[in-house]
């Protein structure tokens, strides 16, 4: 019983997310969480736009409100806007963004619309990226294309530090899958190496310490019958 009650809540809030997103449209919002307070639903909206998403003095904001609450049957939402402060570190808005370029501009200019985003991340100071662009692109049969820079943690528990989204552009020729994975410069790499002037200056003593006792060790040569003599 307590799982059919999990699987219809789940099933709620997917469909929650996928409303507000159908309805602000795509490219408008990152990521919809829903928590549980005493007081109610509160639906935390991350975006880009936030003056969009809010509309001219709360307008949009409410009528949304109202109608999640009679949809989906809840007892108070309260929408949350939460603003992206570095959207080129947002690995859904960047997918976003590649595919409402594709579907605008068509699947001919997917190169140019992927090295564009790539640079674009590239410049904020970004670590690695990748994007991976999957369909017609734009030839008759199915190709993938990827498109990367610097590193990223793909395996193990430090993966998770990475954003990863995905998205889809749906053109003439067909769908379009997009992946974006951005880490950003902000995070911290348990296993990563900074080189600085202190450690170039150890690691010269310790090449000055090796070569002297290379040069000090004594030369030993050897007699016809196998012995060494000095």
């Amino acid at each position: 019983m307590e799982e059919k009650k999990f699987v219809q809540l789940k099933k709620e809030e997917f469909g929650v997310r996928e409303f507000i997103k159908n309805e602000l449209g795509k490219g408008k919002i990152s990521s919809v969480k829903i928590e549980y307070t005493p007081v109610g639903e509160k639906i935390i909206v991350k975006t880009a736009s936030p003056g969009y998403v809010i509309g001219r003095r709360g307008e949009r904001l409410n009528e949304l409100t109202e109608i999640i609450k009679k949809r989906f049957k809840l007892e108070n939402p309260h929408i949350e806007i939460l603003e992206i402060q570095k959207k080129e570190f947002d690995a859904q808005h960047m997918a976003d963004e590649i595919a409402t370029s594709i579907e605008r501009f068509g699947t001919i200019k997917f190169k140019m619309i992927a090295y564009k985003t790539l640079d674009k991340i590239i410049k904020s100071g970004a670590i690695g990226v990748e994007i991976r662009l999957s369909g017609k692109l734009p030839s008759e049969r199915a190709k993938s294309h990827r498109f990367a820079y610097g590193f990223l943690k793909k395996t193990g528990d430090t993966a998770k530090i990475v954003n990863n989204a995905e998205a889809r552009a749906d053109t003439n020729l067909g769908t379009t899958g997009i992946k974006v994975s951005i880490l950003q410069p902000d995070v911290m790499i348990h296993d990563q190496i900074h080189v600085n002037q202190k450690m170039m200056d150890k690691i010269k003593i310790n090449d000055g310490l090796s070569q002297e006792k290379i040069e000090q060790k004594p030369i030993r040569r050897k007699k016809k019958n196998g012995s060494a003599k000095n």
